[in-house]
């Protein structure tokens, strides 16, 4: 599997994409003259997010955006430059649908709770973009779905008193965890879905390895589970509770650092 790389574009060029809603908008407020276009930054990202969705992450190309709009390719470039800007437009797209409280708008009191609602819109955003777990974002588009998405972290965090930095750290640790987690778990469902063959069917068609070539003698740690029923759960089970077992620790270790101040 491909791994895509957001933030490749040129920067000035993709800030004032990735911002577009947020500029001022001209001091006498009149509009140009002429026909208003049919089409606009906001439609050729959707229609990008949507072939993502539907057909995978390499169907929305440029070309393949264009065919679906119906446009010619050249006239979809003087919208979006390149597929690098493309990229990080639909990434921020569908980051920035996530329902988090924005400063200033309700939401729970407990601080564990609010990430909670991180954790839950993260990994339901990963589930109905599957193809963002194909997307690298170690160099991130830096626009408003990705900052709000750092704010409301940070904000969670602010009433424990930690140090600034432990503070960024704690919140960077927690969409580290998030991230990659409801990133596996989508690429799960996808493997399901696109091979119509569950993970249980799966491991079943290779159950001669526990029979002609697992050696007890090196595994004993394995065994051990084995024998104690440790390894019950379904695939899927497994991995949420998995998932739920690493978020608690996480949060656990964050609330003992601020106890101890």
């Amino acid at each position: 599997m491909t791994v895509r790389h957001s933030g490749g574009g040129q920067p000035e060029r993709t800030l004032a994409l990735l911002w577009r809603n947020q500029r001022p908008a001209a001091s006498d407020g009149r509009r140009s003259a002429g026909r208003r276009p049919s089409l606009d930054v906001d439609g050729v990202v959707r229609a990008g997010v949507r072939l993502a969705d539907e057909r995978g992450l390499d169907a929305a190309s440029m070309g393949g955006v264009a065919k679906a709009l119906g446009v010619g390719t050249m006239t979809l470039y003087t919208y979006v430059p390149s597929k690098e800007e493309l990229l990080d437009l639909m990434v921020d797209e569908v980051l920035a649908e996530r329902e988090l409280p924005a400063p200033g708008e309700p939401r729970p009191t407990n601080w564990r709770e609010q990430v909670e609602v991180y954790s839950e819109e993260t990994r339901a955003m990963f589930q109905r973009h599957p193809w963002l777990a194909r997307v690298s974002t170690v160099r991130p588009p830096v626009g408003p779905g990705m900052l709000a998405g750092r704010e409301y972290l940070l904000s969670t965090l602010l009433p424990l008193d930690l140090s600034p930095r432990d503070t960024n750290t704690a919140a960077l640790a927690i969409t580290t965890y998030v991230d990659s987690a409801a990133g596996q778990e989508a690429e799960s469902l996808q493997v399901e879905r696109t091979t119509g063959q569950s993970h249980e069917a799966w491991w079943h068609e290779r159950s001669d390895l526990w029979e002609t070539y697992f050696d007890a003698g090196k595994h004993p740690a394995m065994t051990t589970i084995w024998h104690a029923n440790g390894y019950q759960d379904t695939v899927r089970e497994a991995a949420t509770d998995a998932y739920r077992y690493g978020l608690d620790r996480l949060l656990d270790g964050i609330q003992a650092q601020s106890d101890a101040l």
